[in-house]
């Protein structure tokens, strides 16, 4: 059964950088408002009755904006301490409300988005939403019976004024709460699914990493499986030539000094193969035996292409040489493998084959004019060139493969070339 990774998730606390930030924005809005109850001070604007003492109002004024500076570390405590010295503030007729309003609204939201215990963050946002509204039906029974009779003498809407009023106050309240309420869950869901994203993510990374590696190891199995039976073949050769050599060694001393060296060189070659598959063979696999195709072959591999309605062509450049059987068939097989990739992905219609035999190496090239590598996307990825890389790594060579300036895609391999006698 898969859990779900973020069932009984927590968000994370707000990185130093976030901290210092909340400190900087709550300095800031704690500056306003003071800036905001000396203007209302300035312009006599007491709309909640007279004032208490000057300090006091710097005291609820602050009381109501700087535990913003610790918002994202402790939400619901810093939403609990401002609602309440806001409705003390109100209580006592402070003039600053504009900024605490705003302020009140943004614990609210912070309570949402980092509450890391939801059902407190829940019980505490709906706590203080009803803390509100209880106050403000409060504060409106309190305050009616002090209204002066010329208070709405300028009144010509077709409600009555006081309602007008009270239906205005609790409207506002109402979008601007539920706002706050909404959108810090909003938040939350979203650091949420960007955490469930960033597991899925590294899954797919470790699941990638395991199929390439999976991939290799297989590959690497299949090539040790190829390079033993080229051992046992070149074992077999030495026991033939040595009988030979045993019989013919007083009747004809020069077959038998030929024969030796086939001998010597059989076991030198076989010595070099059994050196490479014991390097490859690092775990078990299916009882593979491939078939011994080697680059002579390769021109069947292009005929194949061709009846396939490929416009194929091949061609082989410089003089042959005999070569050990292992490196004939990494060629014949990577040859094989892009050209399938040819056939199969790369929507093309030609293919150029081409077998180069160079001073020192062996180069094999195949080129098609298909779509090439998708944009972005990063060359010797696939299974299928792993297991290119893997034979060409084999036998210490390079590979590669990517696409062409003028459009398809190419694959070029060198192999150091190791003759042996025809």
């Amino acid at each position: 059964m898969k859990v779900d990774p973020t069932s009984s998730w927590r968000r994370p606390g707000p990185s130093p950088d976030q901290r210092r930030t909340d400190v900087l924005v709550g300095v800031a809005v704690a500056a306003v408002a003071l800036l905001n109850l000396t203007l209302a001070n300035s312009a006599g604007q007491f709309v909640l009755g007279r004032p208490p003492a000057w300090p006091e109002q710097v005291f609820w004024t602050l009381a109501c904006t700087l535990p913003l500076v610790v918002r994202r570390r402790w939400p619901a405590a810093v939403a609990i301490v401002i609602s309440v010295a806001f409705i003390a503030a109100q209580f006592r007729q402070s003039p600053e409300q504009q900024v605490s309003n705003g302020a009140l609204y943004a614990a609210v939201y912070t309570a949402g988005a980092w509450g890391a215990d939801r059902v407190r963050a829940r019980r505490v946002r709906i706590g203080i939403i009803a803390a509100m509204f209880g106050w403000l039906a409060l504060s409106a029974a309190l305050t009616v019976a002090d209204i002066p009779p010329d208070a709405f003498s300028e009144a010509s809407g077709p409600l009555e004024p006081l309602l007008a009023v009270m239906v205005n106050s609790v409207l506002i309240n109402v979008f601007f709460f539920g706002f706050a309420y909404l959108f810090g869950d909003t938040a939350w869901t979203s650091a949420r699914r960007q955490h469930q994203l960033e597991v899925q993510t590294d899954q797919l990374r470790r699941s990638q990493a395991d199929a390439a590696q999976v991939a290799v190891m297989g590959e690497r199995v299949r090539i040790a499986r190829e390079l033993h039976d080229v051992v046992a073949h070149h074992v077999s050769v030495m026991g033939v030539q040595a009988s030979a050599t045993r019989r013919v060694m007083d009747k004809d001393p020069d077959k038998a000094r030929t024969a030796l060296a086939a001998v010597e060189q059989s076991a030198r070659t076989a010595v070099d193969e059994l050196r490479r598959m014991l390097n490859l063979l690092r775990a078990s696999g299916p009882d593979e035996r491939p078939g011994g195709a080697g680059v002579d072959r390769v021109e069947e591999l292009v005929a194949n292409a061709r009846d396939a309605g490929l416009d194929a062509r091949f061609g082989v450049y410089g003089q042959p040489v005999p070569l050990p059987e292992s490196l004939s068939q990494a060629a014949y097989r990577i040859v094989q493998e892009a050209i399938t990739n040819t056939l199969k992905h790369a929507s093309a219609t030609e293919v150029d084959v081409r077998v180069r035999y160079h001073a020192t190496e062996l180069e094999v090239d195949v080129a098609d004019n298909g779509r090439g590598a998708p944009p972005g996307a990063t060359a010797g990825v696939g299974l299928g060139l792993i297991g290119m890389r893997e034979r060409v790594t084999a036998h210490d060579g390079a590979v590669t493969a990517g696409a062409r300036p003028g459009g398809g895609f190419r694959v070029r391999a060198r192999f150091p070339l190791v003759r042996v006698p025809a």
